[in-house]
């Protein structure tokens, strides 16, 4: 049963982000009823600090508590949520579910950012109109003119922190060999059915996929050296199956409407 509404759970999130997508779709996909404040790139850090004390996003608000870390937001909704269980229910399985997970979330989520940052930064007023959308016209308007400084910082953090382009695509081919190998034919990572280790290669990979059903505007077309890297790995399995799992699990939004 969902929450009253004075206790819903609230997300704080930025729209376009893979980490932010991994929590928003196990909501969705639990139909656990809640509220969401897109936060503005940049500033969100501040204002995870003073939610959790950690200085990334999502931040989910459930039962009173602050939980800032995807892993620790599903395990919560596992809890709180039961209901369309994103663990299997046997421990071997759940083990290699949790495994697996951990692996996309290490091996994937840092360079896939890094590698879809490095080929969208230099079109600086595409980027900034994607990472602001849902905002205030103001915030908008800062954004953009903050943008020089911001797309130096996100290059500094996020492309050449975790390596630099050319490791963070490697490491993205690399997620998808993983991935390619753990699924060896078969419909799902683990057992017969979506688990969070589906959950999290798909939410992962949806920069790369840039599937239909995720909930945001996508740039349309990407640009061109991200649209190349697209077209290298388009006709592995592991693409077309993330694109499946969006199809047949991302369902629709349990985000309700601002008070």
């Amino acid at each position: 049963m969902n929450a009253p509404p004075e206790h819903l759970p609230v997300l704080w999130q930025l729209r376009f982000s893979h980490y932010n997508e991994k929590a928003r779709w196990a909501l969705d996909y639990k139909g656990v009823a809640h509220r969401r404040h897109s936060l503005a790139p940049g500033s969100h850090r501040y204002r995870a600090r003073r939610l959790w004390g950690g200085d990334t996003t999502p931040v989910l608000e459930l039962q009173g508590e602050m939980i800032g870390d995807t892993t620790a937001i599903i395990a919560a909704l596992e809890s709180a949520h039961p209901e369309r269980p994103l663990y299997p229910a046997g421990e071997a399985d759940r083990e290699r579910a949790l495994e697996l997970e951990d692996h996309f979330d290490t091996e994937l989520g840092p360079y896939i950012r890094g590698a879809v940052f490095d080929a969208t930064l230099p079109y600086r007023k595409e980027f900034v109109e994607i990472s602001t959308q849902g905002l205030s016209r103001r915030t908008q308007v800062m954004q953009r003119a903050l943008s020089p400084l911001a797309c130096r910082v996100v290059r500094r953090l996020l492309v050449d922190g975790p390596g630099g382009p050319e490791v963070c695509r490697e490491k993205t081919v690399a997620a998808m060999d993983r991935l390619d190998a753990e699924l060896n034919g078969n419909d799902y990572l683990v057992g017969d059915g979506f688990t969070v280790a589906d959950l999290t290669a798909a939410a992962l990979f949806f920069p790369l996929v840039s599937p239909p059903e995720f909930q945001y505007d996508l740039p349309e077309p990407w640009p061109p050296e991200w649209e190349e890297f697209r077209r290298s790995l388009a006709d592995r399995p592991g693409y077309g199956w993330a694109l499946e799992m969006y199809r047949r699990h991302r369902g629709s939004s349990a985000e309700l409407p601002q008070a």
